[in-house]
């Protein structure tokens, strides 16, 4: 692993030395100021208007400088844009090849300036990092506002870069228009996007993105799955290791055992509350049929992240045969006319749970080209199987016996889900391919430890966008630093992934904090909604069980529309913590509008409410996903005790809690449900609020 320090010193265009941060001068004065606190040379406050004064300056001169390269970039594009004007008129296809050449060397210089910004960009957020862990977490927080809400600030050009972006249209533009389409001139805009083929403006277009995290809605899509992304193989010979340990059927059977394990957790929803009448409890003990696999989730997440450090086959096997018993057992709790029964066969589902399996599968096996479109399948696998259970369960509407075994509403989803299972299972014995772990990159106690089918200093020095850590200037800020500040870490150390739960927790900064509280908020706000739906509808609106499955099918549906336009258009509107902040605030308007204040409980107040709910909890979702990832520590992108594993407990105790909740509020009567059950939502939501108010200048 490169340290940044050298990084900078070797990735520094020659010329331009004098115009980068100077991070070295920088880290030196840190450490100068805690020894003169120490010492009682300086006060607190005199160290912080020096530190701030010293990056003002370090700041103006990048700013400056940067400003001075636009405007030659944007002369040469002007002069250029006058010949390609005469060329309008008389062609001259030498001299229309010559023009572009001279646009690409334009291209090359800008994308050094990309570079320029991008290196001065991740030393600023890193000296402010190194700062705040040497005295506190609030400098950076006072700094980044101070600066970056200021007409006048400096701060902004460095991470906003607009007229970098002005530079960068202008020359796509005309790239573009230069090219042949089939003797044609059209402009870009009448083009789609796709037609683009020059290699500058792809190179450009890699550049910007890795710059701003711009995002589409594949990539938006794909954050979900906190699946950590790296850059393609550098070398043949790595990308065809890689390919041999692909194998596109064993994704395939990974992407099917998301979507059936979705379907067997939301296919009893709309029919729960029947089931516990029927055996004699109260429709509320849905709560805690519903909440059962999630309890046993929490603990097979963990053991199912630690078998896939040895095999993906075994543990995908074990899966399966545990959720094809629990179906059986649910579906005969009926026959046997035992809650107990019920309970069982749920708690057995959860520990059937080969999520961790799944992402890991993922993130270790499928070649980097194209792993950002198999996280976006486990996505969309997830999103279809939560749509489809409902669905699933408003069909399955039949009533009949077969040798004292009774097929119902309440019993079928269960059967269904074992023959699912068991067809499941027979085709993983048939068709997956076990990856071979012999041809791992090398024998690295680090690789043999976390399982990683590919070298790890691939994913330290990516420059892609992984979701567990944005870029490479957002793996190594945690865990790089030049040799003579021995207040950190070694680079031996903060290589490693966490070991254990605890060891995870310290990792963790305030800002990552806040984010697993906003993902239990939201899991929580939308377990509450979809647990608790058939006994409020069946209450106030005398729904049937087909209304619920259908109007929970539509629910699911909105899944992948609404990310669609969320990460297709406004998400590059909009900086990822103004959405944060967005969706929190009308994730709060739609829980306090679902609150029962009238006599009356309207069917239209009821929808209207839950999709409010439901679609805000859906944007938060990703949003605070790809935040998470930008804040996390690299060491939490890999191992057992990773990113994906703390953010799936942290979802499925807040699934736990919320269905407890439902159960426990029950005992009030049912007329009280609604609004017992929404309290908590409501506190916890204006809570998440107020600590991402509190560190939102911290999410940048």
């Amino acid at each position: 692993m490169v340290r940044f320090g050298k990084k900078l010193t070797a990735d520094q265009v020659p010329e331009w030395r004098g115009y980068y941060i100077n991070y070295k001068l920088m880290k030196k004065k840190v450490k100068q100021y805690g020894q003169q606190l120490q010492q009682g040379e300086k006060d607190r406050r005199r160290v912080l208007k020096d530190f701030s004064k010293m990056l003002d300056d370090q700041i103006e001169t990048i700013v400056l400088f940067l400003l001075e390269q636009q405007g030659r970039l944007a002369s040469r594009i002007e002069k250029l844009g006058k010949q390609r004007a005469i060329l309008a008129e008389q062609p001259d296809i030498s001299a229309i090849a010559e023009l572009r050449e001279a646009y690409r060397e334009v291209g090359l210089d800008l994308i050094k300036l990309l570079k320029f910004v991008d290196l001065n960009a991740t030393g600023i957020r890193k000296i402010l990092k190194k700062f705040d862990k040497r005295f506190s977490y609030r400098f950076t927080d006072y700094y980044v506002s101070s600066r970056s809400n200021h007409p006048y600030s400096q701060l902004q050009q460095v991470f906003k870069h607009v007229g970098v972006g002005a530079v960068v249209g202008a020359l796509s533009r005309n790239l573009a228009d230069l090219q042949e389409r089939q003797g044609s001139y059209l402009s870009i805009y009448d083009q789609p996007a796709s037609a683009l083929k020059d290699p500058i403006i792809d190179m450009i277009n890699s550049s910007v993105d890795k710059l701003t995290r711009s995002t589409n809605f594949l990539r938006f899509l794909g954050q979900h799955a906190l699946i950590a992304q790296e850059e393609s193989p550098s070398t043949a010979g790595e990308e065809e290791i890689e390919d041999q340990k692909y194998h596109f059927v064993s994704l395939m059977l990974n992407l099917v055992n998301t979507f059936l394990y979705m379907v067997n957790t939301y296919i009893i929803v709309p029919t729960a509350d029947d089931y516990s009448v029927s055996l004699g409890a109260a429709s509320t003990v849905c709560g805690v049929v519903i909440g059962s696999m999630a309890v046993a989730q929490v603990f097979s997440s963990v053991y199912f992240s630690a078998w896939s450090n040895k095999s993906y086959f075994k543990p995908l096997v074990f899966s399966s045969i545990v959720l094809f018993l629990g179906n059986v057992c649910y579906a005969m709790a009926y026959d046997t006319k035992s809650l107990t029964v019920l309970i069982v066969g749920r708690l057995l589902c959860g520990l059937g749970s080969a999520r961790a399996v799944n992402r890991r599968y993922i993130s270790d096996c499928v070649p980097a080209r194209i792993r950002m479109q198999a996280s976006a399948g486990f996505v969309s696998a997830s999103a279809l199987g939560m749509a489809c259970g409902p669905a699933l369960a408003g069909l399955l509407q039949w009533r009949f016996k077969i040798y004292m075994v009774t097929f119902s509403q309440s019993t079928l989803p269960g059967w269904l889900m074992a023959v699912a299972w068991l067809l499941y299972l027979v085709w993983l014995c048939i068709s997956f391919k076990e990856p071979n772990r012999a041809t791992e990159a090398d024998d690295t106690p680090h690789n043999r430890a976390s399982g990683q089918c590919v070298d790890i200093g691939q994913v330290e020095n990516g420059l892609a966008q992984p979701l567990l850590g944005d870029s490479e200037s957002k793996l190594n800020d945690d865990d790089d630093d030049d040799e003579e500040d021995e207040s950190e870490e070694s680079a031996q150390d903060s290589r490693k992934p966490a070991t254990s739960i605890g060891s995870a927790y310290r990792l963790l900064t305030p800002s990552v904090k806040v984010q697993l509280l906003i993902y239990f908020m939201l899991k929580y706000a939308m377990e509450i909604l979809l647990s608790e739906s058939s006994v409020i509808t069946s209450h106030y609106f005398n729904w049937n069980t087909s209304s619920v499955a259908i109007f929970l099918a539509i629910l699911g549906l909105t899944v992948l529309p609404i990310n669609a336009v969320v990460g297709t258009y406004i998400s590059n509107m909009f900086e990822d913590r103004q959405l944060l902040m967005a969706s929190q605030i009308t994730l709060l308007v739609g829980i306090i509008f679902s609150f029962k204040v009238t006599s009356t409980y309207s069917v239209i107040q009821y929808v209207v409410s839950a999709l409010i709910t439901f679609v805000s909890a859906e944007v938060l979702e990703g949003v605070n996903l790809s935040l998470l990832s930008s804040v996390m520590s690299s060491r939490l992108s890999r191992g057992t005790y990773n990113g994906g594993l703390l953010s799936t407990e942290a979802g499925t105790l807040a699934r736990v809690v919320a269905d407890c909740t439902i159960t426990a509020a029950g005992y009030l009567g049912i007329g009280s449900l609604l609004n017992v059950t929404l309290l908590p939502s409501l506190v916890i939501c204006a809570a998440s609020i107020a600590c991402t108010f509190l560190t939102y200048n911290s999410l940048f």
